[in-house]
């Protein structure tokens, strides 16, 4: 076990925070990291043309396939299995490059490619293999253009353009489209909320407050997109953390409880028992 989660932030020095990377390439190069527990703050996307593996995003392992795209969120910790048969291109991107108007930060929140409250399974790529592989190939050579103008807005088209059409690939698929209207926006924003105070507020009301509706319209609104309540979202998301912790680290079970906000460490190791079924040593020494 590691000390610590590794942190990485996008690469420094790039003109825009974008890159691709081809996949057997980085395997050959950055094996060890690949393989370990990390997360980033910023989105991948994994176009996978040859080859087939393992790939686990906090605890659910996804298989990769030929002609699939697996899409992962910013700040999920995940890996690499040690196969080394894969061949495709990586696509990193951050908040700052795609966003460039409140609508492009919303369709990143909402849409099923990212959305981490729901299931990561990777995109069949299908009647679109082809579209979404002239787009990579436009990416690429735009990228060789970085002196030319409308460079940056040409190149956020295209990436723009393959997440609207993974999206609706994705929906032909059978996955689920959360419906738009206010039950999405106060799910949205009680998510963002939630990942950013989860430490310290576990309060629904206080969420609730800070989105200026009442617990019950909150509790509405998760329910009719999520099939959740507020408080089983949150449970959800201090479990994820502290499966996290207790995994990929070797922090003493005191100084997690500590870190999640629990003032006795026996008020955590009860808490996560009702969540869970197990105590956290059980839940530790069962990924040992």
């Amino acid at each position: 076990m590691k000390a610590e989660i590794i942190n990485y932030k996008f690469k420094p020095g790039l003109r825009l925070e974008f890159e691709m990377l081809s996949i057997q390439a980085l395997y050959e190069k950055h094996r060890q990291l690949l393989t370990s527990p990390h997360r980033a703050d910023f989105y991948h996307i994994l176009f996978i043309r040859k080859g087939s593996g393992t790939h686990l995003i906090d605890f659910q392992p996804v298989k990769l396939v030929p002609n699939s795209v697996l899409f992962i969120k910013k700040g999920k910790v995940h890996f690499f299995d040690s196969s080394e048969n894969i061949e495709g291109d990586l696509i990193l991107f951050t908040d700052n490059f795609f966003c460039r108007n409140n609508d492009d930060l919303k369709f990143l929140q909402s849409t099923i490619l990212f959305h981490d409250l729901l299931d990561n399974t990777p995109l069949k790529s299908g009647a679109s293999n082809k579209l979404f592989n002239d787009t990579i190939k436009a990416m690429k050579s735009e990228l060789m253009n970085q002196s030319k103008e409308f460079h940056y807005e040409i190149l956020q088209n295209h990436l723009h353009n393959f997440l609207m059409e993974a999206h609706r690939e994705k929906r032909k698929q059978g996955f689920r489209e959360m419906p738009k209207g206010p039950n999405l926006d106060y799910t949205l924003l009680f998510n963002e909320l939630l990942d950013n105070h989860f430490l310290t507020t576990k309060s629904v009301k206080e969420y609730a407050d800070k989105i200026h509706v009442s617990e019950k319209r909150l509790s509405n609104a998760t329910s009719a997109i999520l099939g959740k309540s507020p408080k089983e979202i949150i449970n959800e998301r201090v479990i994820l953390e502290a499966k996290r912790l207790l995994v990929h680290t070797n922090q003493a079970i005191k100084e997690i409880a500590f870190l999640l906000g629990f003032g006795e460490t026996t008020n955590f190791i009860k808490y996560f028992k009702l969540q869970t079924g197990n105590t956290p040593t059980e839940f530790r020494e069962s990924h040992l």
